[in-house]
């Protein structure tokens, strides 16, 4: 076990203490704010569920109610209206109204571009 955990720390880390500043001062620079990184890092988990990455790709050609979500996810209606409030709260979809109908549709259209990157990287 020690043997193993030294050939970990040698692959993983270096051997040698040494701080390359200029490194260091280029990623500072270019570093994004922390807060920016926290709303981004929500986003990836709010779409890290299956079922709200179903119903963002459902939406991405238009709108739909939650009937219809739920027909096509097999599932019920509290269910849906339960992730897409998820959604919602981060405003990646939104609602409209018409009579007695809300319809969903996508409010930020990134997101399909996100979820077709990550379909791309897990298809490679």
């Amino acid at each position: 076990m020690g043997q193993k955990k030294a050939n970990l720390m040698e692959e993983d880390g270096c051997l040698v203490r040494v701080v390359h500043l200029d490194r260091v001062a280029r990623a500072r620079a270019e570093a994004i704010p922390v807060k920016e990184l926290e709303r981004l890092a929500l986003t990836y988990k709010v779409l890290g569920d299956p079922t709200r990455l179903r119903i963002a790709m459902a939406l991405k050609d238009g709108e739909m109610c939650v009937c219809d979500l739920a027909a096509l996810l097999g599932l019920s209606e509290s269910a849906v209206s339960h992730q897409i409030r998820r959604l919602k709260d981060l405003a990646l979809v939104k609602s409209r109204r018409e009579g007695q109908i809300l319809y969903y549709s996508l409010d930020d259209h990134h997101i399909v571009d996100l979820i077709q990157i990550g379909l791309h990287h897990v298809h490679e």
